[in-house]
């Protein structure tokens, strides 16, 4: 959720990321707090995340002079260089280290103080920015921004793909307000909640010579197959350690890191893939459509944020909205898929 303040620095978005137990002010002298300059705090926090004046200063909108003065004085406030230049950037020192989290969760306190004690979604103007991969954002992210243009029609939300480290990484870096993502992929030790639960399907196309709508062993292994991989380039699933259990092997020739490609590539190749079931709504008359041979474990979509907005009004709103587009995907049952094909 973006806060706005005063001044050179009024585009830059304030995260609140830092749980409030993890708030100190230990390594400020009480005798400077007369000295610090919230605007000075700001770049600070954006220079320790981007490690370069240049970024910064894009990311501030400010000139690299200005930032730089910026950080001239925050090393005089501070008696210390803060950040050392080097051949791989600017490496914060152990100060700069040491300052990093009780900065962030100052700048967070200062960004409730300019959020309405109340919420009225009509009426507010928010930007939420969500970390969710391109399956969630056709199954999920789709129905719920057409929720959210009716009920709060003045919020903006920006939909950005998986960043360094993943999604735990970007909620704590404050780089998102939310991920929508799989457990495995998530921080246990972060506030989530269930979404709903997927389950997977066979697809081929239309013209595939694979016709039977729940084909033996034999048959499925028959044939080229494609598969996608988010994290790139693996060629491997659990499908393939099921079969190889009960001693088949299947021959997967390409690997995509999207599922929208894998899509266009069987609606026109004669490859055999699995996809999450509800990745086809819409779409189900493109390909034909048929239960694995083998039982494969689907997978829980779940939201999760830091732990420093849980009681945060609007984040509440927006989690309970997601929620509840979410809701009636829950009651699929993927042990008798939809085939429409013959």
């Amino acid at each position: 959720m973006t806060a706005q303040f005063d001044g050179a620095v009024d585009r830059y978005s304030v995260r609140t990321i830092i749980d409030k137990s993890h708030f100190s002010l230990s390594t400020i002298e009480m005798t400077d707090i007369r000295r610090i300059d919230l605007n000075l705090l700001v770049a600070f926090d954006v220079l320790f995340d981007e490690r370069s004046v240049s970024r910064a200063a894009e990311r501030l909108a400010l000139t690299q002079p200005t930032v730089s003065g910026k950080l001239n004085r925050l090393r005089q406030l501070f008696d210390d260089a803060l950040f050392v230049r080097t051949q791989r950037g600017m490496l914060p020192t152990p100060r700069a280290e040491a300052l990093a989290d009780p900065v962030k969760a100052l700048l967070a306190e200062a960004a409730v103080l300019l959020v309405p004690s109340t919420f009225d979604p009509a009426t507010a103007r928010l930007t939420f920015s969500i970390v969710v991969n391109d399956y969630m954002q056709h199954v999920l992210v789709i129905p719920f921004i057409a929720a959210l243009h009716q009920q709060a029609p003045h919020i903006r939300v920006a939909i950005l793909p998986r960043g360094t480290g993943g999604p735990s990484a970007m909620l704590m870096r404050g780089e998102v307000d939310l991920a929508v993502t799989s457990p495995e992929y998530a921080n246990p030790d972060m506030p989530s909640r269930l979404l709903y639960r997927e389950g997977y399907v066979g697809i081929v196309r239309t013209k595939h010579p694979l016709k039977r709508r729940q084909p033996s062993l034999e048959e499925y292994c028959r044939y080229d197959h494609v598969i996608a991989s988010p994290a790139g380039g693996n060629f491997e699933s659990p499908m393939d350690k099921a079969l190889s259990e009960r001693g088949f092997t299947r021959n997967v020739v390409v690997s995509v890191p999207s599922f929208h490609v894998l899509l266009d590539m069987v609606r026109t190749i004669d490859f055999v893939a699995l996809v999450p079931e509800r990745l086809l709504h819409g779409r189900q008359q493109e390909f034909r459509v048929f239960v694995p041979p083998l039982s494969v474990p689907g997978f829980d979509v779940i939201a999760c944020w830091h732990a420093r907005v849980n009681k945060h009004r609007a984040h509440q709103w927006l989690r309970e909205l997601l929620a509840a587009v979410a809701k009636p995907m829950r009651t699929v049952d993927h042990r008798s898929p939809s085939l429409p094909n013959a």
